[in-house]
């Protein structure tokens, strides 16, 4: 089957290729999309594997006799598999049965099993239980002994205080002695000799059974510490071969890794190769990530400039179930990841005419004042503009009122808007003020509505989202769910209209995590529902539909409650 598949479209083809982290696909790559949806239902091997979630992605290209058509790519593997012929095959095949990978991957596998079976050997697993059990008894055998000094102590100070000696005591028909002072007959140490009174001979007896059960305490010790070694010495000589075992395959398979980094040699459009090593040197990472370079767009960008084909477009769709903790809806178009495909991109993209990154528009409207005092005001932050600086001198709401405000003191800046998100900011003049703005927003005082319009319409008209948030360290600025590690995260909701197959939500955020109210929309625990225009977790639009149009505080000087309103414009 041949890889550039024809694709039949009454549009015309876009001058400039697709921004990869951000873009709303073409109608040529959803045409193109679609067929490759159809194609892949149409292998019913392949349904189980793919319905539990994988990235498709698809490239429009003319070859060199001006014929368009387009590639088709699949993230990884796909049927334990790197070439299908259907779609593009990988930049290097690591799964060659006598290839080099294959045989150090064995290697590595044998370790493996060799650590496992260690692991789970009788012998370790006696001498682990053996351990406990001799820790225990010690512990529990030291403690008692330790309780019948400390009483034997009591026994001793109460016959150094008391006027008869324990004898004398008896003698004198003084039957039961005091509770801190008991019968020594039946608590005395082992072959210790018996405890008399007050005299000369009492007090010697007294001094050597203190000195006798300190003894005997030592000597318990150095009992117990020495059955214990002999264990540990035998579980020792266990745990180190495993763990010269794992050393060994870490060795074995850094060793590997690098030289499958060096193995992807990345073509670009001017024919310049750069292998993944050479690429990533230059990042922060220092290294490529696990996977570089097995996602869609390099595998499609490879295939095209090996076989003379100009890329035109391109996108990349979701199918199947979504993920746990990232936001992957079936069918739905996604920009290419940060972590691992920036860095090629950036060398792949090279010779050809890419859009402008959308995030690098320059803002130059106004920026409204709601309100203003003193002290402090409340803007109006249209969608596109920053909060703070950013890259390439950006204006953000920073600049604009530092400009506005060239005697003011202290950050400015008290909370924050995503670029793409409009609405009410308050922004302080001095730094006493910031701080006190500050305190009320991490006390959770401040109450904030946001209004957000829905590329569905909810089950339920209104409820709450509780869903833990942390960056998603392999793919910023995006964020995911994460039970175990994530931040509390909680959000209200209430739908107050449906039009159009949407709706309008007031969300009224009870925390302030980064792009929450966009990830409780859109993940399928929350909402299940993206915000329309979210080029992170939905679909892009002109604009993200989400504006902060409802904010409550307390003066910080007045202690007057405020409350600003500025209504959505969509």
């Amino acid at each position: 089957m041949e890889r550039l598949h024809d694709l039949d479209i009454a549009v015309s083809l876009p001058k400039r290729f697709t921004f990869p982290f951000c873009y709303e696909p073409h109608p040529a790559v959803v045409k193109a999309a679609e067929e490759v949806q159809q194609y892949i239902v149409s292998v019913p091997e392949w349904q189980e594997e793919i319905n539990k979630g994988k990235m498709f992605g698809v490239l429009i290209v003319e070859d060199a006799e001006g014929r368009t058509g387009f590639l088709a790519a699949f993230s990884g593997l796909l049927a334990d598999s790197n070439d299908h012929p259907y779609f593009v095959p990988a930049v290097y095949d690591m799964l060659q049965p006598d290839g080099y990978f294959k045989t150090h991957e064995e290697e590595i596998s044998n370790i493996n099993r060799k650590v496992k079976a260690l692991e789970s050997s009788s012998e370790r697993k006696h001498f682990m239980e053996l351990l406990k059990k001799q820790k225990t008894e010690a512990a529990e055998a030291i403690d008692a002994y330790k309780t019948e000094m400390a009483e034997a102590k009591k026994r001793r100070d109460w016959i150094r205080s008391s006027s008869l000696g324990v004898q004398e005591c008896r003698s004198a028909g003084v039957q039961t002695l005091p509770s801190n002072a008991p019968n020594t007959s039946t608590q005395q140490p082992a072959n210790h000799p018996p405890l008399y009174g007050r005299g000369a001979g009492g007090e010697a007896s007294l001094i050597h059974e203190s000195q006798f059960m300190k003894a005997e305490l030592r000597r318990m010790k150095k009992r117990f510490a020495e059955e214990i070694e002999k264990t540990e010495r035998q579980l020792t000589i266990i745990n180190n071969e495993i763990a010269s075992l794992k050393q060994q395959r870490k060795q074995m398979s850094d060793t590997l890794q690098r030289w499958i980094f060096n193995q992807f040699s990345m073509l670009n459009a001017l024919g310049e190769r750069r292998t993944l090593t050479e690429i990533f040197a230059e990042t922060t990472m220092g290294i490529p990530p696990s996977g570089a370079g097995e996602c869609c767009a390099p595998k499609l960008l490879q295939y095209a400039y090996l076989h003379n084909m100009r890329p035109l477009c391109m996108g990349e769709f979701w199918w199947g179930e979504s993920p746990v903790g990232e936001i992957r809806h079936h069918r739905h178009f996604y920009p290419s990841c940060s972590s691992k495909c920036k860095p090629i991109l950036g060398h792949m993209l090279k010779g050809l005419d890419v859009d402008d990154d959308p995030m690098l528009r320059n803002w130059n409207g106004e920026l409204e004042t709601i309100y203003e005092d003193e002290w402090l005001a409340v803007v109006n932050k249209p969608a596109g503009l920053l909060t703070t600086p950013g890259r390439n001198n950006m204006p953000s709401v920073w600049s604009i009122m530092s400009e506005r405000w060239p005697d003011a003191s202290g950050p400015i800046i008290v909370h924050r808007l995503d670029m793409a998100t409009s609405g009410l900011l308050v922004v302080a003049k001095t730094k006493e003020v910031h701080q006190l703005l500050q305190q009320q927003f991490e006390q959770r005082t401040v109450k904030k509505r946001y209004c957000a319009l829905l590329d569905g319409i909810p089950e339920k008209k209104e409820g709450e989202i509780c869903l833990p948030l942390i960056a998603d360290l392999n793919d910023r600025p995006r964020q995911k769910v994460d039970y175990e590690n994530g931040k509390e995260a909680h959000t209200l909701y209430k739908v107050v209209e449906a039009r159009g197959g949407k709706a309008l939500v007031h969300l009224y955020p009870i925390t302030g995590r980064t792009h929450q109210l966009r990830v409780h929309c859109a993940h399928q625990q929350g909402l299940n529902i993206p915000i329309t225009g979210d080029e992170l977790y939905g679909t892009r639009a002109q604009r993200l539909y989400l504006h902060a149009a409802e904010l409550a505080l307390t003066h910080p000087v007045t202690k007057s409650i405020m409350v600003f309103k500025k209504e959505k414009d969509f």
